[in-house]
């Protein structure tokens, strides 16, 4: 079902003449509610409104490995008044998995601004027993034929838990969910056994007790955590692998407007009750403008793409 959420702010204090012309900025989130895609835009879209002088309006168009998202965008008018919130799966690991994609993931966007990064954790129920990854990769090893969990097929998380399994030498199966809140739950419930998941969206779960990390993707362990090591320290440094979350809007959207757009967005990431609300929620701030991002862009898209190879994880599951 779709779902839209009007953040309305500042608009009463601009003049008239510039009331009229504040069409609403439309954000697509190309997932479901409940993930670290939907946590940061709505977080995101409330400043926004307000540093624009417009209404925003989060728009969730969940499917297809967050196809149907970001088709929706490339389609839309370039007027400057459609964005999409993509990550590394809409805006690069998607090309190598799917030969017919319906958009280019460089071609049909113009970046507009990096956003944050998250790292990546390897949960288990709480009752598991594999107190450590060194436990979990040897039982899958001993015989056993484990089951992980990732937010659907070709996700991140389909292809870093697929990771561990090649190459730890796991036998275990995959079980693809519609949205990390699903496979969070389903590992929580111990339905599966480990689920590779974005840190945003399982930290409320693993504070109340109802989720258990054995490794994440930092390079130092977190404060909060401090009792769960790294994964490098746990043995699977290539689970170290950062999600990244950035704005594009439509290919051939006015430079100018792109650039106004970007300006307010990194202000609005540059202040510090904001930094202080995305680091609670397990985001690092990671600002960058049009041209940079750009240029992140497509060393994301050669990196990801090295990484379906080794795995041969597609769209289908």
């Amino acid at each position: 079902m779709l779902t839209r959420r009007l953040a309305m702010a500042a608009g009463l204090a601009m003049p008239a003449a510039a009331r009229a012309q504040a069409s609403p900025l439309r954000i697509i989130v190309p997932a479901p509610p409940g993930g670290s895609t939907d946590i940061l835009a709505r977080a995101l879209g409330e400043r926004a409104a307000a540093a624009l002088g417009q209404p925003v309006a989060i728009d969730n168009r969940a499917g297809g490995g967050g196809v149907v998202g970001a088709e929706a965008a490339a389609k839309a008018a370039p007027d400057g008044n459609t964005l999409v919130l993509g990550h590394n799966q809409t805006h690069a690991s998607n090309q190598a998995m799917m030969p017919r994609l319906p958009y280019q993931v460089i071609d049909s966007f113009t970046p507009v601004a990096r956003l944050a990064t998250v790292p990546h954790a390897l949960v288990v129920a709480p009752d598991s027993p594999d107190a450590t990854l060194a436990a979990l990769i040897a039982r899958g090893r001993g015989g056993a034929t484990l089951t992980y969990a990732s937010s659907q097929a070709g996700s991140a998380s389909h292809i870093l838990g697929e990771t561990l399994v090649r190459r730890a030498h796991l036998k275990a199966q995959h079980a693809p969910y519609r949205g990390a809140g699903a496979a969070a739950d389903d590992t929580a419930a111990g339905y599966v056994d480990f689920y590779v998941a974005t840190y945003p969206s399982v930290a409320p779960l693993v504070r109340e007790g109802k989720l258990r990390i054995l490794a994440i993707g930092t390079p130092e362990r977190l404060a909060e955590i401090p009792e769960v090591p790294t994964a490098a320290e746990a043995g699977a440094p290539y689970l170290a692998v950062d999600a990244w979350f950035g704005l594009f809007a439509p290919a051939g959207t006015a430079p100018g407007r792109v650039e106004r757009i970007a300006q307010a967005v990194l202000a609005a990431l540059a202040e510090p009750p904001m930094q202080a609300r995305l680091t609670a929620a397990g985001f690092t701030p990671a600002p960058l403008g049009p041209a940079p991002f750009a240029g992140f862009q497509r060393q994301e898209v050669a990196r990801w793409a090295e990484l379906v190879a080794l795995t041969g994880v597609t769209l289908d599951g």
